[in-house]
């Protein structure tokens, strides 16, 4: 027999709304609670999808934090791609139809997260709880339409100025503009990964998100 899968709706204000989804009466639940949407979501995050996200983790038993990505990296948001294994799988889960600038909270069960092992400061056998927030969702990492639209003069590369405008255009229409500083933080962690031979831009050959890294 399939799954059963119940949905509740709490509709709080025109902006901030609580949406938990649970399955019922099965081990490996993710339950998500969505604490900020904006009105205006042009684009929802699917499998493939690259996103620039901040994520905290926590332990669902006693609320002690084990990962802040907000102090981890350079403090700067970090990109994942999406529904391909990059993270754990309640994460991939969890984060499917997000907009840019929404909110959540994400409870994901151990054998969801990192089982009977554990990992780290993460006991064995324990359920966590992620509060994600994502900057901004752009196509796949392996999509040529996602190439084309960062690669403005259509010369098959991609130089700093013009992944520096994408990101800026991404950003300011989540309604988050940020400054010079932090987009030079982002555009030095895809160079360092994505630019293999170092001559200042990043081919379509080179054009692969799933270097960066990850949880």
């Amino acid at each position: 027999m399939g799954k059963l899968v119940s949905f509740t709706l709490c509709v709080l204000t025109s902006q901030l709304c609580l949406w938990r989804v649970w399955a019922s009466d099965v081990k490996d639940e993710v339950k998500i609670e969505v604490l900020f949407k904006p009105l205006e979501c042009d684009q929802k995050s699917k499998k493939g999808d690259m996103l620039n996200i901040h994520y905290d983790g926590f332990l669902a038993e006693d609320g002690s934090q084990f990962y802040c990505s907000r102090s981890d990296k350079a403090g700067h948001p970090q990109w994942l791609v999406l529904g391909v294994g990059r993270v754990i799988k309640g994460l991939d889960i969890g984060m499917m139809d997000m907009c840019a600038g929404e909110k959540r909270k994400i409870t994901v069960p151990s054998e969801m997260a990192f089982g009977v092992s554990g990992k780290g400061p993460v006991p064995p056998n324990a359920t966590v709880v992620f509060e994600v927030e994502v900057f901004a969702v752009t196509r796949g990492p392996r999509s040529m339409e996602a190439f084309k639209q960062v690669d403005q003069d259509q010369d098959k590369i991609l130089t700093r100025a013009e992944v520096k405008e994408y990101l800026k255009m991404d950003y300011e229409k989540s309604g988050k503009p940020r400054d010079d500083a932090f987009y030079e933080n982002i555009l030095n962690d895809i160079f360092k990964k994505s630019d293999s031979d170092n001559d200042g831009v990043i081919s379509a050959k080179e054009y692969n998100i799933y270097e960066h890294d990850e949880l």
